[in-house]
Formats: structure tokens, sequence, C-alpha cells
């Protein structure tokens, strides 16, 4: 698969999200055979935890599968640019690379905001790849809050 369609994976995670009244943000994890081992999409009203967004699940899930914490040779998709918590349990996890659709001028921490890669204090910096998807993933954002605020 290439990364287009992972991220289609991805969005699917964030439209199941949206249906449950969530913010829709999914994500995937794919090993280097090219396997999704983890799935998830945000989840912090629904099971009451404000760390359960897509990208943190999705890691928890890849990592109970694979029976280790260290996640080495992963790619995580997300909808969504990370945010802090998330980038440092990318980070922790030891991802390889991050990919992502629509950018979060607000709440990213890979491109916008700490830009927590760049942080001397990182000790590991996937490789990040943003952009893609990013229309579809921006517009399902934006739908959803438009139907919040009617």
């Amino acid at each position: 698969m290439r990364d287009e369609e992972y991220m289609r994976e991805a969005l699917n995670e964030a439209r199941a999200s949206a249906r449950r009244g969530e913010v829709p943000v999914g994500a995937v994890l794919v090993n280097s055979a090219g396997e999704i081992i983890g799935r998830a999409g945000n989840a912090p009203i629904g099971i009451d935890d404000p760390t359960a967004h897509a990208e943190i699940l999705t890691i928890r899930d890849g990592a109970y599968r694979l029976g280790n914490y260290r996640l080495t040779g992963t790619t995580l998709y997300v909808t969504l640019e990370p945010c802090t918590m998330c980038a440092g349990a990318i980070s922790n996890a030891r991802i390889a690379r991050v990919v992502y659709g629509a950018s979060d001028i607000k709440g990213g921490a890979v491109d916008n905001g700490v830009r927590f890669f760049e942080q001397d204090t990182c000790h590991h910096r996937p490789e990040v790849t943003g952009g893609v998807l990013a229309e579809e993933a921006s517009m399902l954002l934006k739908e959803f809050f438009k139907a919040r605020r009617k």
C-alpha cells in the first residue's frame, strides 16, 4: 500500500469517531511488512479519558499486539498533526515514521507549535511526512465542527 491508502484507513477511523460524537481524528499503525497492527479513532468522551487520542489508542493497540512497547520500524498514519502529548508517545515508542493529513496550527506539535521532534531534549525523532490527503482530513473536521455549531 501507499501512504494514501493507509491514510484512507485512518480516515475511516476518523469517520467512525465522528459517528460516536468524538472529534474525527483517526490513526493506523503499520509494521515494516505493510500490515496494519493498530487502529483507533479519538475516544476521550466515550471512555472518559483525556489521553484517548487516536494516536495514543493506536500505539497501545500496536504495542499490545506486538508484545513490546518499542515500535521500531513502524509507521503511524494519523489524520491530524499530532499534539505534544502524542508526539511524546510517538518518540517514546520509537516509531520510525509519522504521516499526517491536516496541519493543526493551534494544537499541532510537529510542524507547528512546539515542534517537539526538533527539541534537543527529544530522544527519538521519526521521519515526518505531512499533508497526505490533507484536504479530505481537513474537510472532515470542518464539517464536524460546523454541524456542532448548529
